[in-house]
């Protein structure tokens, strides 16, 4: 099952082993790809990644996905060290310094939510806008960004996270429609059911919310390793022509309006 046997890629997100960024990373290798990771400086500091560059033989290149040079620095090592353009990206990056410091969604610090929306948004378009004017990626190639479905719905404690993965979306759809006309590169987003990663976790009643979620679900939350899986088919050849989609990965979650596991509990 080598889906991607001889294509290559950058994996952005990876922090520890609870990291979807970080099972996708695994799984694309286990799959025959051959991939560079990378992270904010600051993660690298303070998370796994360099554990996880050994166990995959793969090059860690720091870059702060906000700043074009960093992304233009990271493409272009990424091209060097794996002997050509790649076939896939995945952008799984975000933060909200409003969630960390706990300020509620009425009084917001507007400065940190600029900062939102440029780590975990603008970000997006950035690293598909320097793809695209270096020519990184290959005919046919994938790129994918992980999202939320309080893009959609209502989360209250999701605070301005919500907006941002609306914009996520949109640039998806957006930039979607230029990279494939121009590149034939399809770009899609993958909206995954709570999952318990280091960054999922700090969200105010996280655990509750993925209790009722697993419940809502007809299959249940769906794991990052699932996620991954997902990921892996979407980078593959067999998903050539599915591009411009927010694609929902949750057991169902997304359809339901109520269901008796939760009317029982």
């Amino acid at each position: 099952m080598n889906l991607l046997e001889g294509k290559k890629g950058i994996i952005f997100g990876a922090l520890d082993d609870k990291s979807i960024a970080w099972k996708v990373a695994e799984k694309c290798v286990e799959h025959g790809a051959k991939i560079t990771l990378t992270n904010a400086p600051v993660a690298l500091r303070f998370g796994k990644i360099q554990a996880l560059g050994e166990q995959l033989n793969s090059e860690i290149i720091p870059a702060d996905a906000t700043k074009i040079e960093d992304l233009e620095n990271l493409i272009n090592q990424s091209m060097d060290i794996l002997g050509g353009k790649v076939d896939f990206i995945l952008h799984s990056i975000g933060m909200s310094l409003n969630v960390r410091k706990k300020r509620h969604y009425t009084d917001i610090k507007y400065e940190w939510m600029q900062k939102t929306f440029d780590i975990s948004a603008i970000s997006f378009h950035k690293l598909m806008q320097t793809a695209l004017k270096l020519d990184a990626v290959n005919d046919w190639g994938s790129v994918l960004a992980l999202t939320y479905i309080a893009a959609q719905r209502t989360f209250p404690d999701y605070s301005e996270m919500a907006e941002s993965k609306a914009l996520l979306e949109s640039f998806a759809r957006s930039f979607g429609y230029h990279f494939g006309t121009l590149k034939k590169v399809r770009v899609n987003t993958i909206s995954q059911s709570p999952t318990k990663t280091t960054a999922g976790s700090g969200v105010k009643g996280f655990d509750e919310f993925f209790d009722y979620a697993d419940k809502m679900s007809p299959l249940g939350n769906a794991s990052a390793e699932d996620c991954a899986n997902y990921c892996v088919a979407l980078f593959s050849d067999l998903t050539r022509y599915v591009t411009m989609q927010n694609l929902y990965h949750d057991g169902g979650f997304s359809n339901m309006g109520m269901s008796e596991q939760v009317l029982r509990s």
